[in-house]
Parts: C-alpha cells; sequence; structure tokens
C-alpha cells in the first residue's frame, strides 16, 4: 500500500527494560487528536486503510462481497463508493493529527431561511387595510422555511425573501482558538500535555498523576526505566489502528 505524505508527530514513551513494556506515553494535543479521531473512522475506511486480510472477524469478507458485486444488483441511486469509501466526519481530524491521510471533515455550511416574498400593503399613507388583509399578513410573518420557493401556507405565494441572520455572541470562542491553537482544530485543548497508556487510556498529565503511575506499576527499579522518543508518520499511524482492534498493548506492540 503506497503511503500517504504526513506530517510526523512524536511521542515521549516510558519503557520499562526488564519487563519490556511500555508503562505509558507523554503526548500533545496532535497525537491525541489523531488517537481520537480513530473513533469517527468508518468501519469500510479502516478495512480500506489495513486490507481485507488484515481484519478480525468477517468484516473484510463483507468489504470483499461490495467490491466484487456486479452494479446490475445495486439499486438505483445507491453507491457502492459509500460503502467502500466512506466519508470520514471527525472534530478530531486537524491538519496535522490526520496521518492516515484523511480529508479534513467539510466546514458546516449556514443555513438560509426564507420568509413569503408578499408585498404588505396593510398600512398605507396612514391607514390600517381590511382586519382580514392585517390578519393574511401578520400570518405570512409567522412562516419561515429552508428550501427556497416553498409555497406560503397563508397566501400560497412563493418564500424566496432571505432573512438576515444575526450572529449570536461569542461564547468562548477565543480561549478555545487560544487553547487549540492558531486554527482552533482537532478536538482536545493544547494548553496541557495528555498521559497515553498502553491500552490507548488517555487523561491529561500532571506530575503527581506520573507518580501515582509509577506506585500502580509497581516499579521497584527505577534505574531499568529508559524514556524513548517516538516517530509517528503514516506506517506508525497504520500499526496503532490496527493494534488498537487487537491487542489491549498497542504502544508496546508498535514501539
Amino acid at each position: 500500500m503506497a503511503t500517504a505524505t504526513t506530517t510526523a508527530l512524536s511521542m515521549k514513551l516510558l519503557v520499562d527494560t526488564k519487563a519490556r513494556r511500555v508503562l505509558f506515553a507523554e503526548a500533545s494535543k496532535d497525537v491525541v487528536d489523531f488517537l481520537f479521531s480513530l473513533l469517527a473512522l468508518p468501519v469500510g475506511t479502516a478495512v480500506k486503510l489495513l486490507g481485507k486480510e488484515a481484519m478480525v472477524g468477517c468484516v473484510g469478507s463483507l468489504y470483499g462481497s461490495v467490491e466484487k458485486l456486479d452494479g446490475s444488483y445495486v439499486q438505483p441511486g445507491a453507491a457502492k463508493d459509500a460503502l467502500l469509501h466512506p466519508a470520514v466526519l471527525s472534530p478530531s481530524a486537524s491538519s496535522k493529527s490526520s496521518l492516515l491521510g484523511m480529508p479534513p471533515p467539510p466546514c458546516p455550511q449556514a443555513k438560509a431561511f426564507y420568509r413569503c416574498s408578499r408585498q404588505c400593503n396593510c398600512y398605507s399613507d396612514g391607514y390600517f387595510g381590511s382586519s382580514s388583509q392585517q390578519v393574511r399578513c401578520n400570518s405570512c410573518r409567522t412562516y419561515m422555511t429552508e428550501s427556497y420557493g416553498t409555497y406560503c401556507p397563508s397566501c400560497k405565494n412563493q418564500m424566496t425573501t432571505a432573512f438576515t441572520v444575526v450572529p449570536s455572541a461569542a461564547s468562548g470562542g477565543e480561549v478555545a482558538q487560544a487553547a487549540g491553537g492558531v486554527s482552533g482544530k482537532g478536538f482536545v485543548q493544547g494548553i496541557v500535555t495528555y498521559t497515553v497508556m498502553d491500552d490507548l487510556t488517555v487523561t491529561p498529565m500532571s506530575s503527581i498523576s506520573s507518580i501515582t503511575l509509577l506506585n500502580t506499576f509497581a516499579v521497584r527499579d527505577l534505574s531499568a526505566l529508559q524514556e524513548k522518543t517516538v516517530q509517528l508518520g503514516y506506517d506508525q499511524g497504520l500499526e496503532i489502528l490496527k493494534a488498537s482492534l487487537q491487542s489491549k498493548t498497542v504502544l508496546t506492540d508498535v514501539s
């Protein structure tokens, strides 16, 4: 499988050389964003990335069946690509954390709303029109639609006049962008470093939590501990994805 050109990330591992296992890792926001983005991968995308033969269970067989299915058996309007190459929509997939070359999620489009295009003349030259005309005008104003050209339920004219949508006041947007980087993309904030366990459990890191972890692992010989910095690129991303579907010791398996 051809590798994709991606920006490599790094992660610092704490390795118990005697037990030959990774105790935990120190990871940046971008690494955690990548790990969390695995949750948003459709099964079809995972099969495509890893290959049918690498999948545990029968998912690879399902994927192969869709590949071989003749188009004459597919419903009109349905597309095999929707199953074989599904779109990935993930808030965690920022440009830096997309090690697997997944495209970033599309920017949400602002919705447009329309009201009745009928010009109301129930108040003209200082005089009100008939009461029935006023009621109909008021009724027209109560309807809106997302579909341009929908007929107004009150007067049956087309609803083509766009509303002017006033955005609400920002609530912490600047803080989120400062924490997440210049673009504010991804899922977690970048104000702290994160602890990643061998089974990919992720928590914010602190000096106290690191000491607690060492006690949890009952480390007696500190000289056996070794720090190891590893680079994460496309190939390592695939290994992590594959191991996460099969193992509880992902970091040890791929390091």
